[in-house]
């Protein structure tokens, strides 16, 4: 009877493992195929013989209320590294590699539960609730999507975000399998105005003038950080004040883009620094005396370095 027990006991929690484990990534031998039309991110992988005649005009994922999954919202471990999920939205914004999965993953339970449908506008994040929405843009030629998480990974090659077949598409990164983007965690109900794409040359995107989220209405409480209230000049003084370029979840990705931001910006007076906040690598420019010194100056950066910097208090 014991034994029996034990046995139960057993096959309880291997079963509840299985549950917790998301389903993106299994073993840490996967590696990224070769350029090709046809090719996803792992071997082998890729569209069906099934692809919608209409995939292009597949229409963005639309940010709405919906509550967290009950289970797939703990902290978890994947291929021996700890995940700890954020508990709000809004408040994300992050720079990395992303990549798509296509045939091999379609039809295949997601994190929640879910189909994974390789013809929706669906994601895996690694942190970011599920499910939530997110905006992804390629860096390189600016086109963005919004997908909503529905799953968790990617947890190979420091990939921050696994983006459906379709929105991958949308974004013309099927061929290379992987592309530079920056993902942007939206409230419920947000207006999200599309960047417009620029012209690549020399494999390096034109400036481009980025527009800002806004909310269109009030989002649950439990979903959305409560606004940040702007610091009055004389306070800004009491601190250093920075102007972010960006945001890296590894510090080899930081350090890459300081040095391609210090190439572009050739002799500056202010200088660029690294700083490890929040779990993130911070690329910043300053100091600035002011806050306001610092947005008068963002606009100028912008245009030379093609990033929208926002004002940093460290």
């Amino acid at each position: 009877m014991q034994r029996n027990i034990a046995l139960l006991t057993l096959s309880a929690l291997l079963l509840s493992a299985c549950g917790s484990t998301p389903a993106r990534e299994t073993s840490g031998t996967a590696t990224p195929t070769a350029t090709t039309p046809s090719g996803g991110y792992l071997a082998g992988d890729g569209p069906d013989g099934n692809v919608p005649t209409d995939i292009d005009n597949t229409p963005d994922a639309v940010p709405k209320a919906e509550p967290f999954h009950r289970y797939a919202n703990r902290p978890y471990k994947a291929l021996g590294k700890e995940y700890t999920p954020l508990s709000s939205v809004g408040n994300y914004k992050v720079s990395g590699t992303a990549s798509w999965y296509g045939k091999k993953f379609h039809g295949q339970r997601t994190s929640i539960g879910e189909t994974y449908d390789m013809y929706a506008m669906t994601a895996a994040h690694p942190t970011l609730p599920i499910p939530s929405y997110a905006r992804v843009t390629n860096l390189r030629n600016h086109k963005s999507v919004v997908v909503r998480i529905n799953d968790r990974g990617p947890f190979l090659h420091d990939r921050i975000i696994d983006l459906s077949y379709a929105a991958a598409r949308k974004l013309d990164m099927i061929a290379a399998g992987s592309a530079e983007v920056e993902v942007e965690s939206l409230v419920p109900d947000a207006v999200v105005t599309p960047v417009a794409p620029v012209a690549v040359v020399d494999s390096e995107p034109l400036p481009v003038v980025s527009t800002p989220i806004e909310s269109a209405a009030s989002a649950p409480a439990s979903a959305v950080p409560a606004p940040i209230a702007a610091a009055p000049a004389s306070a800004a003084k009491s601190k250093n004040v920075y102007l972010q370029l960006g945001a890296f979840q590894t510090e080899a990705s930081a350090k890459q883009f300081l040095s391609k931001m210090r190439h572009k910006l050739g002799s500056k007076q202010k200088q660029l620094v690294l700083l490890h906040k929040g779990g993130l690598m911070r690329v910043q420019i300053g100091p600035y005396a002011t806050a306001d010194e610092a947005r008068e100056a963002a606009p100028a950066l912008h245009n030379k370095l093609g990033v929208k910097p926002f004002v940093s208090l460290k």
